[in-house]
């Protein structure tokens, strides 16, 4: 059974008789998760030396069918079929824990994920955050069953909410924004158990780093325009197309395309690149994407969770394209909604904003100040601040 560690101070008081242990779960559908979950891990490492945070990947204690069936055709399928992603996400926002079909869905990923449920038990944390639903899911029952008695948060990775999230007798929630925690405690989680913190992104992203010697590390001329092209970090979409409709414009600026974990397309990119040897820069996955964005004057992104968080943390404006139906597309709507991106439509109007902010300076400039204002890059501190705080707290959990 995993305890939590009783009489722990919180943060900032004395160093305890050993370290607390926090345990990091999240899932490899997509980065984002991932990403959130490093984010604290490296915070915890670098600003809480009697914290030990521990990361697990859920997806690394399943069976390969499950994995593949969770993660490899969820990528296949807001690749390729986003319209019935877009259903599924909506259908499933909407249902009923009780129906059948959610049992069911239920049922398997128990069965699917013992090995799982035996490497939580074996790290004995103190605390545990969960950075994506599927854990947070498998944790309410363990709770509930009091095989877990520890306590469990859940950080959610977009500025939206899915009833997915909320799970019951969890400790509390990390909500993106003020309208994201007001929606949690209109579906019943009590006010105290929400907090407001952004998406863990980072350490990086919050440092002011300079443009010049950033650009000149990657071979960028800091006087001419750079302009970041972003995939996502599994390199979904068409990005190797939309790149050669960008070359091919009038206006000046520089490229910069990250083609992810995808080496097929990273591999075209270079290609491409060989016949715009000064215009195009293509990378593949790398851990240096704070650097990129400190030169970038504008980047191109899908509109994932940790991505837009990291171009507001740097205030860099943003072009959205090609959004996810579902969770991406409310993450646009909040951008659009606060003057912080322009969205593309299409390749054509991709194309159009493009050219028209960069001739115009001032549109340029406002939706940077925008995005300054709503980024939080030190989100990943004020969750583990959190959470470490309340260990010494008593919580009588309840359901949302």
């Amino acid at each position: 059974m995993i305890h939590m560690l009783k009489n722990a101070p919180a943060s900032g008081t004395a160093t305890p008789s050993r370290p607390r242990k926090l345990l990091l779960l999240s899932v490899s559908a997509g980065a984002g998760h991932m990403r959130a979950a490093e984010a604290l891990r490296a915070y915890a490492s670098a600003e809480f030396p009697d914290t030990e945070a521990i990361h697990l990947d859920a997806m690394d204690f399943v069976p390969a069918g499950f994995r593949a069936v969770y993660t490899d055709f969820y990528l296949h399928l807001v690749n390729r079929h986003p319209a019935l992603w877009g259903y599924v996400y909506q259908k499933s926002d909407k249902a009923l824990s009780s129906s059948p079909t959610q049992k069911l869905r239920r049922a398997i990923e128990r069965i699917s994920t013992r090995p799982l449920r035996k490497a939580i038990q074996a790290a004995a944390p103190d605390a545990i955050i969960c950075t994506h639903f599927l854990p947070a899911e498998l944790l309410a029952r363990e709770i509930g069953k009091q095989r877990v008695v520890c306590p469990v948060w859940v950080q959610v990775t977009d500025f939206d909410l899915h009833s997915m999230w909320l799970q019951p007798l969890m400790r509390g929630y990390f909500a993106a924004t003020e309208e994201i925690a007001y929606r949690m405690r209109a579906r019943g989680l009590a006010a105290d158990a929400v907090h407001v913190t952004g998406i863990p992104i980072m350490p990086g992203f919050g440092q002011t780093l300079e443009r010049r010697q950033c650009a000149q590390q990657f071979g960028l001329d800091p006087e001419r325009k750079i302009i970041l092209m972003m995939s996502g970090g599994a390199g979904i979409g068409d990005l190797d197309k939309t790149v050669q409709r960008l070359l091919s414009l009038p206006t000046d600026f520089q490229l910069v395309a990250l083609a992810g974990k995808n080496a097929a397309m990273l591999a075209d990119l270079q290609q491409l690149a060989a016949a715009h040897p000064t215009r195009l820069f293509p990378f593949g996955f790398t851990s240096r994407v704070d650097e990129l964005m400190a030169c970038a004057d504008l980047a191109i992104t899908k509109p994932g969770g940790l991505t837009t968080s990291e171009c507001l943390a740097m205030g860099v404006p943003m072009i959205i394209h090609s959004p996810i139906p579902g969770q991406e597309e409310r993450n646009a709507d909040y951008l659009l909604e606060q003057g912080a991106a322009l969205k593309a439509i299409d390749l054509t109007a991709l194309e159009y904003r493009l050219q028209q902010l960069l001739q115009q300076p001032e549109l340029l400039q406002r939706l940077r100040q925008r995005s300054l204002a709503l980024g939080r890059p030190q989100a990943g501190r004020a969750v583990l601040q959190t959470v470490l705080s309340k260990l010494d707290s008593p919580f009588f959990p309840s359901s949302p």
